[in-house]
């Protein structure tokens, strides 16, 4: 005969509580009562689980903001002069955005 599953955590919680009562393993106990011995296992471990991660912090926590950065990959900077006009890049420039700059300062 198929032994019926935890409906929810209301029933798992009553049937834990049996089993503690009843001073049986959970396997045995589960056997005896008809009800599946796995899907109380499964039960069990989410029920410590969700206690284990509900737990109070020792400390109270404090929320911070991470900022990511790219990391520099040169300092070396690049002055582009065209008459009294000036275009200054650094090492990791973008060529397309040079080329629309120096356009712009031809234009002047």
């Amino acid at each position: 005969m198929p032994r019926r599953k935890i409906r929810d955590l209301a029933d798992a919680r009553a049937c834990l509580d049996a089993v503690a009562v009843s001073r049986m393993n959970r396997a045995a106990w589960a056997h005896a009562n008809g009800v599946d011995a796995r899907s109380l296992n499964a039960w069990r471990l989410t029920i410590e689980r969700t206690t284990r991660s509900t737990a109070p912090p020792t400390s109270p926590g404090r929320l911070v903001e991470l900022v990511a950065l790219p990391a520099p990959r040169s300092t070396a900077t690049y002055v582009v002069r065209c008459g009294p006009m000036a275009v200054e890049v650094n090492a990791d420039f973008d060529d397309d955005v040079l080329r629309r700059l120096l356009a712009v300062v031809a234009s002047c």
